[in-house]
């Protein structure tokens, strides 16, 4: 348990460059306390990091509630555009400013752009290589030139209806769905900006080929994305642009730091893992105020991604926008000839090199359990009518959202498994082609969220444990867990089927996406071997993890440890075939096993639930500053006792739910059991407590004679 808590502390938030204090121990003698986080980052951890970084009760100088609140700070201003689509959150970038940070226009041959400055913009993946340029060849239309400077290019306009025309220049219209301008505008009032476009066909601007975008709404520079590739008549070669400022009035002053083609880089996970942080968030703090605030964002958020990729219909997630169709960046030929695809294939999600989409597996799976999610959120809201929680949206109905999780799990098991390597496939692309590379992960989660059927599950538990050799794999058996602390990502050698504009090509096992290994990833395996293959077997595969950490420690850190037995680290942008510091933030996600998995813990809007699975040579397993609606508990299990320890209580009951056997609740204080009661009822294997805490300093959760005779 020494070797875990410093497992813990090391990865609680891996060292980067979000964080602005250290922290320090008390006389407890506790490793260090990390960093703290200014916030949340990227839109990617919102479900993997709410409930990591919400539960632990750090009260050390105040850490606790300020994580909480940049928690809900954050989670209640993630941009989303007009049409419910959740922002990436990387920042802002020259690729879609609300997708990921790569593909940009330079990286192919069909985009275009002008940056007159990079002030004030992250300094890696630069497009054109990081050169800017002059506004040589363009052209104002009722407006003054006022000259560039470092923030960009200036100008007045001085007549109504202003407007800005580029040089000549060639688009393919296909590889630049998306048209951006970074721009500023003092004193612009009322506006109604608008783009035009001529083309090879239409070489004169028309009425007919016209689109609308809205000002900036302050003073500071603002990202403007148009979506032509809506527009019917967005087609063919462009050949010049018109940018018609719409303003009613002259005298407002413009400054343009860039406008630019870009590829869609959105990632089509955002709006589930979004809705699915935000509820964790509501169920560790118990705020109903910050769950009004937010409701109609979380409906929104869901809302939009079934919509959005046609899960009605599909019954799983068909993600039709483009360049996001599953194609590999490389076409090969019958006669072997490769060609590039270029913008084809682009990624939507953690596995931000490979092309996840168009029918998508991993998208489904947490497609999936968003709808659960939400749907017990909604079932929250409906019980507790006195929180007032209604928002502008309609309430989404839970039974829908369950009946269409269901749909999705039935449909998915089919459209994805493939029966030769039993296991289930990445996607399968816009040409009907399936990929399957041996993704360990993403099979992994399918069974962590209930997805995969029982068979399904205990197919791939096979697989992956080396119980089950599958022919034409790289790496098969034992060698899945070449590096110990975590299966590989993948288990077969993937040459070709990448996302563009990488075009692969790497030796197996020289990066993490094809054959590597990342830390974070062991916490689906231990939970799936939990649930599938029991607590002796998943505590055997933390043991083996813990005296790999403390084989680490003890050459002096990864960096040392690694420097002797050939992995390279990938940090900061750096390739490398292990992922286990720096933008790999749910490396702590390992450390979890112990309160999700075997203590069984799960926060709830009226308490918790409790559903222990111990090793045999557990004789109990304590787990403190759990941190639910204000209160810090200490939770205790044994086989037959669960012990709570600080929960005190608000003005109404805690709903506790445990397994079926706990029938006696005791209240101690002072060490004298001063009030016993019973579970309230059964239904299934679950009793359910009503418990008042408050003048009780131990809460004890017994089986009685009768009661362990039928367990």
């Amino acid at each position: 348990m020494a070797a875990l808590r410093g497992l813990y502390w090391e990865h609680f938030i891996p060292e980067g460059l979000y964080w602005d204090e250290w922290l320090y121990a008390g006389a407890d003698g506790n490793p260090p306390y990390p960093k703290l986080p200014a916030g949340p980052k990227a839109t990617l951890w919102d479900e993997w990091l709410s409930g990591l970084l919400l539960w632990p009760a750090i009260e050390t100088n105040g850490v606790h509630s300020r994580m909480v609140e940049r928690w809900k700070r954050k989670l209640s201003t993630r941009r989303m555009d007009a049409d419910g689509y959740v922002d990436t959150d990387q920042g802002v970038y020259f690729a879609h400013s609300l997708g990921w940070p790569f593909p940009v226009w330079s990286d192919g041959k069909g985009g275009q752009g002008w940056h007159f400055s990079f002030k004030d913009t992250p300094g890696w993946y630069r497009p054109n290589g990081g050169k800017t340029v002059g506004p040589e060849g363009w052209m104002i239309q009722g407006g003054q030139d006022r000259g560039r400077d470092d923030g960009g290019w200036n100008m007045k306009l001085l007549a109504r209806d202003a407007a800005l025309l580029t040089p000549s220049t060639v688009i393919d219209s296909a590889q630049a769905p998306f048209l951006e301008l970074h721009w500023a505008a003092a004193h612009l009032g009322p506006a109604r900006p608008r783009l035009q476009w001529a083309t090879l066909e239409h070489p004169e601007f028309g009425p007919d080929r016209i689109i609308s975008f809205a000002p900036p709404e302050s003073n500071g520079l603002a990202s403007s994305i148009i979506p032509v590739y809506k527009h019917p008549l967005w087609k063919g070669r462009i050949t010049r642009l018109r940018i018609g400022f719409g303003n009613e009035k002259p005298g407002a002053d413009i400054r343009i730091q860039a406008f630019f083609s870009a590829y869609d880089t959105r990632h089509n996970i955002n709006n589930m893992n979004f809705a699915r942080g935000s509820a964790t968030c509501f169920w560790i703090t118990g705020d109903v105020d910050y769950l009004r605030r937010n409701i109609d964002r979380i409906r929104t958020a869901l809302k939009y991604a079934v919509d959005e990729h046609h899960v009605r219909t599909e019954k799983i997630v068909l993600t039709t926008w483009p360049g996001h169709d599953g194609l590999g960046s490389v076409k090969i030929d019958a006669d072997g000839k490769r060609s590039i695809r270029e913008g084809h294939g682009l990624s939507d999600n953690w596995w931000d090199i490979l092309p996840f989409g168009y029918k998508d597996f991993y998208a489904t799976v947490h497609l999936y359990d968003a709808l659960l999610s939400i749907a017990r959120l909604e079932e929250d809201i409906r019980a507790h009518p006195e929180w007032k929680v209604a928002g502008e949206c309609p309430p989404l109905d839970p039974a829908d959202l369950r009946h269409l999780a269901a749909e999705i799990r039935a449909r998915g098991n089919e459209v994805f498994w493939n029966p030769a390597t039993g296991r289930f496939v990445a996607c399968i692309d816009s040409e009907g082609q399936a990929h399957d590379y041996g993704f360990v992960s993403p099979n992994l989660e399918s069974v962590y969220f209930d997805f995969a059927t029982p068979g399904h599950a205990r197919s791939i538990l096979d697989w992956v444990s080396g119980a089950r050799l599958v022919d034409g794999d790289t790496a098969r058996g034992g060698e899945i867990y070449r590096w110990i602390f975590a299966p590989l990502t993948t288990t077969r050698h993937n040459p070709d089927w990448w996302s563009w504009p990488n075009q692969g090509g790497g030796a197996w096992g020289s990066g993490v996406q094809d054959g590597g290994c990342v830390l974070g990833y062991s916490y689906y395996d231990l939970m799936a071997r939990l649930k599938i293959l029991g607590p002796d077997n998943a505590w055997a595969r933390l043991k083996a993890i813990l005296g790999w950490f403390i084989d680490v420690q003890a050459a002096g850190g990864y960096k040392e440890y690694y420097a002797r037995r050939g992995g390279s680290l990938q940090s900061g942008n750096v390739g490398g075939n292990l992922g286990l510091t720096q933008e790999f933030w749910e490396s702590a996600m390992v450390s979890q096993i112990m309160l999700n998995g075997f203590m069984g813990y799960k926060p709830e809007a009226d308490g918790f639930a409790l559903r222990p699975a111990l090793p045999r040579e557990w004789p109990e397993l304590t787990i403190d500053r759990i941190s639910l609606h204000g209160r810090t508990m200490t939770l205790t299990a044994a086989p037959d006792q669960i012990s709570v320890t600080g929960l005190g209580g608000p003005d109404r009951p805690w709903r506790i739910r445990l397994p079926g056997r706990f029938r006696i609740v005791e209240y101690i204080k002072a060490g004298q059991v001063f009030k016993t009661d019973s579970a309230e009822s059964s239904p299934g294997n679950e009793a359910i407590f009503e418990v008042d805490g408050r003048a009780a300093e131990i809460i004890r959760f017994k089986v009685d004679a009768e009661t362990k005779k039928d367990y």
